[in-house]
């Protein structure tokens, strides 16, 4: 998944242990080779300094590249912690890293020709302390972002097929017939429910399809913003969507609340639909209705054709040209302190 790499982060307090708690350690290990007061306490303050600057630039480097992420992923991670908040908190932290790097730096230059260079040691330690207390909000931040992204669904960049409808209506079995496997199931952190994504291949081409209860399976109306905003960032990683439709009504809802839906679901998400009609072998099924092809997953009649329509609407649409996103170079959050 997009975000399963990304470590927990530390707090600013457990960041400053285990810095200070391994220099300290490191110290006690070289008195017997060092007999230089100065020496000693300097490779104290640079061990402490590595720790500090090497875990916040980990930090930054667990996760993905801002620039390079797809349009999906980017909308997903506006919705659930903000994009703007993000690169402000990953470039608080490269600003931390610089500052205690040179912070170090400076007080090694003072301790070797200071005459106590323990008192110039504390005084750095307090410096350094000052710069990631600074940012322990931002430590934070990442670690609940973190949380939040960590489970997203793992939607590749590949032709997508993405399955609407109210529920009951076949969806589930449409997605497991097509790819021939248990579908993946993850959940989006924002509802209730999960997200149903499948696999097949078609002449050597692989095929992606994607079923989001919860989201395109009820009126606008009912859905607060964030989901609306989840519905919005499919329409970046979908080529066609399938609409379900039950003639039976055996799904619980009438045909005039299905063809409602379908009228929402095309106006909002924007891209080709294909409107299947299921369960035609159950009684009441066999109805004439509004629909550009029928089957049977109960049967297995009729969803092979389903599939192969799909696939010729998707190659039949000319790819979009998108222009290629240059990296984007993580600000800092605050100007240098003097």
């Amino acid at each position: 998944m997009m975000f399963e790499k990304v470590r927990t982060v530390p707090t600013a307090d457990e960041l400053l242990d285990k810095a200070y708690s391994r220099a300290a350690r490191a110290g006690r290990g070289k008195i017997k080779e060092v007999t230089d007061r100065e020496e000693l306490e300097e490779s104290m303050l640079l061990t402490s300094s590595n720790i500090i600057t090497d875990n916040l630039r980990n930090i930054a480097g667990d996760w993905p590249s801002l620039g390079r992420m797809s349009d999906f992923y980017k909308e997903l991670t506006d919705i659930m912690v903000g994009i703007d908040r993000l690169k402000m908190s990953l470039g608080s932290l490269d600003w931390a890293a610089s500052k205690v790097k040179e912070i170090s730096r400076k007080y090694v230059g003072i301790m070797r020709k200071s005459q106590d260079p323990v008192l110039v040691r504390k005084q750095a330690y307090g410096r350094i302390s000052s710069i990631v207390y600074d940012i322990d909000k931002d430590l934070r931040f990442l670690n609940d972002a973190r949380n939040k992204l960590k489970d997203l669904p793992d939607v590749k960049e590949e032709p997508t097929i993405v399955v609407a409808g109210y529920p009951n209506v076949g969806k589930s079995s449409f997605v497991s017939d097509i790819t021939g496997a248990r579908p993946e199931i993850a959940q989006y952190p924002f509802t209730t429910k999960s997200v149903t994504i499948g696999h097949f291949t078609f002449k050597r081409k692989r095929y992606q399809v994607i079923d989001t209860p919860g989201l395109l399976d009820r009126p606008l109306e009912e859905r607060n913003d964030i989901e609306r905003q989840a519905i919005s960032a499919l329409r970046h990683v979908g080529n066609v969507t399938l609409f379900i439709i039950d003639p039976s009504e055996t799904c619980g809802y009438t045909l005039k609340e299905q063809y409602n839906l379908l009228k929402e679901v095309r106006d909002f998400i924007q891209m080709p639909v294909l409107v299947a009609a299921n369960k035609v072998d159950i009684r009441g099924g066999d109805e004439e209705v509004e629909a550009d092809m029928r089957m049977s997953t109960l049967k297995g009649e009729g969803v092979v054709e389903v599939r192969d329509r799909l696939v010729e609407m998707i190659e039949a649409r000319k790819p979009e040209e998108k222009p290629e996103e240059p990296g984007v170079e993580l600000p800092p959050s605050r100007k240098k302190k003097k």
